[in-house]
């Protein structure tokens, strides 16, 4: 891999790298009352990560685990739209560090694809005061064993590509893009974040099924309205999912 010149770190955004925490979103709680501003906190070993509803988050030295901390006075739906936020920036941020511009794809409505295998996790979480907890996590290094119950596989930036990134050297790319994106989203809207989105989204137009608590639905990805929900064509009508999780028959 070439070597590409890091982007400038995003002013007024702070970073702390740890040796080993237990979870950046719970280290990224516990810092809240002494936290002035935005800021990534980063380690180099998470023994407990957590993913989406309430699942663990396999780590092994040498993956990306890292929570960004922001204090936000906005409403709940408007903090979740930060979920495409996470997703654009780390998608760009992948492309941008290792130069490749196949195999990355965005998966609805915030996971990072590689090769059509799960690459990264993002999880959100709220905090005292309107504070904002975005971890994410990457399997630079190396992808936990295939669950059987998950609906893509994992894999790792190094299974797929040969291509070995530092944790570090990927924060250097990921701040930056998060602060672009961010800044974007506060002037104009969701509504750039929304076409971004769905320019590097998997299987827009395809048939995929999409999975709540109670029901499964079949369809064409048809878009992403202006709330961030899917929007699936079923032969039953058109559907508005807000919150499911989806995977491709």
């Amino acid at each position: 891999m070439a070597e590409r010149p890091t982007p400038d770190w995003p002013q007024a955004y702070g970073r702390l790298i740890l040796p080993e925490i237990d979870s950046t979103n719970a280290e990224a709680l516990r810092r809240l009352p002494i936290l002035a501003g935005p800021a990534w906190i980063m380690t180099l070993r998470q023994t407990a990560g957590r993913g989406r509803r309430g699942r663990g988050w396999c780590d092994t030295p040498g993956n990306f685990a890292a929570s960004l901390v922001l204090r936000l006075n906005e409403p709940p739906a408007r903090l979740a739209l930060r979920s495409f936020v996470a997703a654009l920036a780390l998608h760009d941020a992948l492309v941008n560090l290792t130069g490749l511009t196949q195999g990355f794809a965005l998966k609805w409505p915030n996971d990072v694809l590689l090769n059509d295998g799960k690459l990264s996790g993002i999880l959100l979480e709220s905090g005292a005061g309107g504070a904002l907890v975005v971890g994410i996590g990457v399997n630079l290094r190396s992808a936990p064993p295939a669950d059987a119950d998950a609906l893509f596989a994992p894999v790792s930036l190094r299974g797929e590509t040969g291509l070995l990134v530092s944790p570090e050297a990927l924060l250097d790319h990921l701040a930056p893009a998060f602060s672009d994106w961010e800044a974007r989203f506060q002037t104009y809207g969701f509504e750039p974040v929304r076409q971004a989105f769905l320019e590097r989204v998997a299987r827009l137009g395809a048939p995929i099924r999409a999975r709540t608590m109670h029901e499964t639905f079949e369809g064409r990805f048809a878009s992403i309205d202006d709330s961030g929900a899917l929007v699936l064509d079923t032969s039953a009508g058109r559907r508005i999912i807000p919150a499911a999780e989806i995977f491709f028959p």
